[in-house]
């Protein structure tokens, strides 16, 4: 019998600990509001994750090519010969020459990985698994135990903020202040070991220790290497294959040990100083039409003051009838204006913000901004997967 049910009753953590405990094989079906994503298990193991709404760059090509491992003409001719063959497109490129199985096995361990930890930030959703015999590749997967799997994917979620702080945005770049210390000679610490020391510090700031500084691990020297100037955290995220939480946390740590310093904020600024300007400049485009549209309503605004001053108006129950048509005409403007300003915070912070009125404190908005031409504020509402809905208050 399959099991069933929504996450608010009876979350991802629940359901994957039940499923390793007890060792079972099938396939978990989670339903979201914005993706679908089916995850094998063999023997309590992650063995496949797909997403049923994975992004053009998340494909197993498109992370090859953006990790620079194929080029795109490589990835076009094998995209080919998969169409006419119909046969998985790791295979043809391990046939073709292009792929080395250890890179294959490295990529789709890392792809399997990113679609299985986004559950952790999913809040509501429903789930149906389903017991049975799964086939996988065991030539290149290697399964991913759901203990493993749970404690990671808490790691994450208490550790992403902090990241953030250091790296808000994957457009930013990065500076060599200090070559990296020699690496001490020895055996290596554990992988789990490096990953604890990397945030291990009073106040959870990555890379500071009290009385010193955190050792570099393998993770950040291989970040540090493709850390050139001019090269985005986005471009160092394909090239290092460690994932976006791990790189960006390297990245972190190297910033906190002095061997990093952030050249991007100037740049982000100016990013985002650009995307403003681009709404300023439609702004201004637009300026003779908006004049016009407001004389227009003031003037259709005086004929209703006229025909109401007259009797003319319909009335009814003691209320008279009034025409919202030239306000709401007004708002389509301001609410462009409105998105246009959600988009620059967005561009400088990385997420839009949890209410309107943080674009006062931002100055890209004035208190009049958010409510113009009505009487109350527009509704905003941040939504899940860095969305928002903003629409004209209730009048």
């Amino acid at each position: 019998m399959a099991l069933k049910g929504t996450l608010k009753d009876f979350g991802i953590a629940e359901i994957l600990q039940l499923i390793g405990q007890q060792a079972k094989s099938g396939v978990l079906h989670l339903q979201g509001r914005e993706d679908e994503i089916h995850i094998a298990l063999a023997d309590g193991c992650v063995v496949r994750a797909e997403a049923v709404g994975r992004r053009a760059n998340e494909r197993l090509g498109a992370m090859l090519v953006r990790a620079e491992i194929v080029s795109q003409a490589q990835l076009d001719e094998a995209l080919e010969l998969q169409r006419r063959s119909l046969r998985r497109l790791g295979d043809l490129f391990v046939e073709l020459g292009f792929v080395s199985p250890d890179d294959l096995r490295e990529i789709t361990q890392l792809q399997t990985a990113e679609t299985v930890y986004r559950l952790f930030q999913w809040k509501s959703g429903t789930y149906v698994f389903e017991p049975g015999a799964v086939e996988w590749d065991r030539d290149t997967v290697t399964p991913l135990r759901a203990e493993s799997v749970l404690m990671e994917g808490f790691r994450r979620v208490d550790e992403w903020p902090l990241v953030r702080q250091r790296v808000p945005s994957l457009s930013m770049s990065f500076e060599r202040r200090r070559p990296l210390d020699p690496e001490p000679p020895g055996p290596r610490a554990s992988d789990e070991d490096m990953a604890l020391a990397a945030l291990d510090a009073p106040g959870g700031e990555p890379g500071e220790k009290e009385g010193g500084l955190a050792a570099l691990g393998v993770n950040e020297r291989r970040v540090y290497l493709l850390a050139d100037p001019g090269r985005t955290a986005e471009k160092i995220v394909d090239l290092c294959r460690l994932g976006e939480f791990e790189t960006c946390k390297a990245l972190a740590n190297l910033v906190n040990l002095g061997h990093l310093e952030p050249v991007a904020a100037a740049g982000r600024a100016a990013a985002a100083a650009g995307y403003a300007q681009g709404w300023r400049t439609r702004l201004r485009v637009g300026a003779v039409g908006l004049l016009a549209t407001v004389a227009i309503a003031a003037a259709v605004a005086g004929i209703a003051f006229w025909v109401d001053e007259r009797g003319i108006g319909a009335e009814r129950a003691g209320a008279q009838v009034q025409d919202d048509a030239p306000l709401r005409f007004l708002a389509r403007y301001q609410l462009e204006r409105l998105r246009g300003a959600l988009e620059v915070y967005r561009a400088e912070r990385g997420e839009y913000p949890p209410a309107l009125g943080d674009l006062i404190e931002a100055g890209l908005a004035s208190p009049v901004d958010l409510r113009f031409p009505w009487r109350e504020e527009y509704y905003y509402r941040r939504r899940p997967g860095n969305r928002f809905v903003l629409l004209p208050p209730l009048e």
